[in-house]
Formats: C-alpha cells, sequence, structure tokens
C-alpha cells in the first residue's frame, strides 16, 4: 500500500503544481513579475522609500527575499485568478479569448474551483499574515471581492480597482524586498502612487486584445465604453506622459529618460498603428516592459544618471 501511495500523493501534486500554473499563467509574467520587479528594484533605494531605515539592506540581502516576493505575489494573483476564471460568463469568455485555461479546457470544474478557494483563501490570509503584509492582504482579498463577485470588473471601475490593487501588491512587495514592514515612507507613498496612476490611466491596453470576449459579456471596458479610438488615443498620450513624469520625479539626468520614453514610443506607436488582436497581444508585452522600465528608476537614481 505504502509504495503505491507514495507515487498517487506524488502524481496528485504534480497535477495541482499544473493546475495552479494554468490558472494564473497569464497573469505570471503581466503582474507577478512586474510586482516583484517594483520591490526588488525598489528594495535598492530603501533609504529613500522606506523610513526609519537602520541601514540600507545589502544587494544579497534584497536578492535572499527574491522568493518570499514572488510567492506573496503568486499565492494572491492565485486567488484572483480562481475567483475571475470559476462564473459560466467568465468560462465563456475565455472559450473565446484563452481556451487554454483549466475550465475551459475541461481540467477542473468551476465547482471544484470554488472548493478549491474555501482552502487556498485562508492558507493565502495566513501566509500574508506571517509575512507581516497582512494589511496589504486584506485590502487585496476584498478588491478581488469587488472586481469578480460583486462585478466591479465588467464596470467602468474596473481599472480603478485594478490600479489600488497594484498599489497594494507594490508596497507589499516592497516591504517585503527590505524587510521592513509599516515604514514606507512619503516619498515611497508616492512613488507607489504614481505608478498606480501609470496602471489606472495606461492598463486598458491589456483590454484591447480581448475585445470579443469583454462584448460578449457586456464588460464595460474603456475600449467598448468609450470607443476603441478613444481608449488607444489616450493609452497613448498617457505613456508619454509618464515616460516624462517618473523620471523626473526621481530627479534623473537626461540621458536616464531614454529608456522609458524610447520603450514608451514603442508602445504608443503599436497602439495607434498596430490593431489586430496578435498584434495587440504583443502590444501588452511591450506595456508589461515599459512598466519594468519604470521600475527600475530607483536604481538609476542611485547611480547618478
Amino acid at each position: 500500500m505504502a509504495p503505491k501511495s507514495i507515487p498517487s500523493i506524488a502524481k496528485r501534486a504534480c497535477r495541482a503544481i499544473g493546475l495552479i500554473w494554468d490558472f494564473t499563467e497569464s497573469n505570471f509574467g503581466t503582474f507577478v513579475v512586474p510586482n516583484t520587479a517594483f520591490g526588488i528594484l525598489g528594495g535598492f533605494a530603501a533609504e529613500i522609500l522606506i523610513e526609519g531605515l537602520p541601514r540600507q539592506p545589502s544587494p544579497q540581502d534584497i536578492l535572499q527575499r527574491l522568493p518570499t516576493v514572488i510567492l506573496f505575489n503568486w499565492c494572491n494573483v492565485l486567488i484572483f485568478d480562481l475567483a475571475n476564471q470559476r462564473y459560466p460568463e467568465s468560462v465563456q469568455e475565455d472559450i473565446l479569448n484563452k481556451p487554454w485555461r483549466p475550465i475551459p479546457a475541461g481540467k477542473i470544474t468551476a465547482d471544484q474551483t470554488r472548493r478549491a478557494m474555501l482552502v487556498a483563501v485562508p492558507m493565502t490570509l495566513t501566509l500574508n499574515y506571517i509575512l507581516g503584509v497582512w494589511r496589504q492582504g486584506i485590502i487585496i482579498q476584498l478588491l478581488t471581492w469587488l472586481y469578480n463577485d460583486l462585478r466591479g470588473g465588467d464596470e467602468v471601475i474596473r481599472d480603478l480597482i485594478i490600479a489600488v490593487a497594484y498599489g497594494m501588491f507594490n508596497s507589499g512587495s516592497l516591504e517585503l524586498a527590505t524587510g521592513c514592514q509599516e515604514s514606507i515612507s512619503q516619498s515611497g507613498i508616492v512613488w507607489v502612487s504614481v505608478i498606480s496612476g501609470v496602471i489606472l490611466t495606461t492598463m486598458q491596453v491589456q483590454d484591447l486584445k480581448d475585445q470579443a470576449g469583454d462584448s460578449s459579456r457586456g464588460r464595460k471596458t474603456v475600449a467598448l465604453f468609450l470607443g476603441e479610438q478613444v481608449s488607444r488615443v489616450s493609452i497613448a498620450v498617457f505613456v508619454c506622459f509618464w515616460s516624462l513624469v517618473c523620471p523626473y520625479f526621481w530627479c534623473l539626468d537626461i540621458w536616464a529618460y531614454v529608456l522609458p520614453v524610447a520603450s514608451g514610443a514603442v508602445v504608443a506607436a503599436r497602439v495607434l498603428l498596430k490593431r489586430t488582436p496578435a498584434e495587440d497581444s504583443d502590444t501588452w508585452k511591450w506595456w508589461c516592459f515599459w512598466t519594468v522600465t519604470l521600475y527600475l528608476l530607483p536604481v538609476v537614481s542611485l547611480m547618478g544618471i
């Protein structure tokens, strides 16, 4: 019995890990990685972003905390994705936009996903408490509830909910990367808020590629509510705006503007000129790269560029 049970347990564990990846795969590179980068890269400027810091953490200290920052982001994103993908309208949308996800692919049912949340939510809240970022964790779960269960994600306020969520993920990531909880400085709060402003005004770029599925469920994205042209122009304008504002916030030399401005120009040009779903999907990836160039600015400021 015992020799047979071990492979069985290992098989179930591998299946569970595979399902976790399937649920979060589309948000890992575009959500977990950028938010983790915000915390880790911000950690190198901890003396500016963290108040009452006894000493600047060494690069080794910060990098040793990388797995913890990833774990925080990944677990909380998993809860969001489980909640987001289990409703009938979400399944219908995914059949059109993302048919490889576990529920439309037949790997798990919506009811099994609901039951998984009964375990995953308390576990994630406990993890957030142990890590010392329970305040952000509670707000993230509240926003997940507003977005999914109360259908805030189908309303015009969806981008506002996402922007606030990014603020929670980013501040939690910064605290974990520096090992200092509850002590983000005024400059740190402003920086987190600036990035939330970036998200609020430009993250609608992700909706351009999903218009077919969003329309099928009556979701009020900016592209569908105000029109695709308005959405594209506003994204281009705000990407250019933040590409200048963020380096200015860090009082950087003109040469430090090159990377965010150049990558932002690519995003702005693509969003105006490339309009097929496949092209919009690539533009979304470029947008993610552009945000990471903004997250690099605290490090650049320490180099005196």
